[in-house]
């Protein structure tokens, strides 16, 4: 038996069966994934878990225990930072504490910046649709606070807001709100951006942000 053979009769097995045309017997394929986790959204169990999912992948996390204390860990975390590009629905709060001299470039889908200008830009700032803790992964969806998703692939610097109720603990979950809105463009972020293609040694800042931050804020 060849390996494509092999791997075939493996598929049939999994579906219950064949007909004469190949096509499931059941008529559906069979599901025995975990649908949730264990730990409650935004639990402080589920947190836990990515703030060390995130730690492992050499993020940034931060925590703020009160809404105010977001805009004090924006301003410590983009104090050299000559110009940081926002979405239109971002909280111009969490921007409160920028230094007088940090250039604030809004991009806007009926306003965009150029990859260029983008370019020339320092850092971002963004808020999130969800946090998976299993996996340590933060999903953008494109809503107004999040922007389109170049702004958080061309700075090499992005400074992201999650809010402690959106973390949920496996990737089914997240899927599952993901899935109220699938025209969104996703952008699904483990990390810094990082390759170890070349020499398997690892290089960050290659297809996105060198650095990213992460803060948790309250609900």
């Amino acid at each position: 038996m060849s390996a494509r053979d092999d791997v075939l009769a493996r598929v049939r097995a999994a579906l219950g069966g064949s007909t004469a045309t190949g096509s499931a017997a059941s008529g559906s394929v069979p599901r025995a994934y975990r649908e949730r986790g264990d730990l409650a959204p935004g639990s402080p169990e589920a947190v836990d878990v990515l703030v060390d999912r995130l730690v492992d992948y050499r993020a940034h996390v931060h925590v703020a225990a009160t809404a105010s204390e977001v805009a004090t860990v924006v301003g410590d975390l983009l104090a050299d930072a000559g110009s940081v590009v926002v979405p239109p629905g971002l909280d111009v709060a969490w921007l409160d504490a920028l230094g007088a001299g940090t250039v604030v470039v809004p991009d806007a889908r009926d306003d965009p910046r150029t990859p260029d200008e983008l370019d020339r830009v320092d850092a971002v700032v963004t808020a999130a649709r969800v946090a998976i803790a299993d996996t340590g992964t933060i999903v953008l969806d494109s809503e107004p606070d999040q922007g389109r998703r170049a702004i958080t692939l061309v700075p090499d610097l992005h400074v992201c807001v999650v809010r402690t109720d959106q973390v949920v603990e496996t990737v089914p979950e997240a899927v599952r709100l993901l899935a109220a809105h699938p025209e969104r463009p996703q952008t699904w972020i483990s990390g810094p951006s990082a390759t170890s293609d070349i020499e398997l040694s690892r290089v960050e800042g290659v297809h996105g942000p060198r650095t990213l931050h992460v803060i948790l804020a309250p609900r």
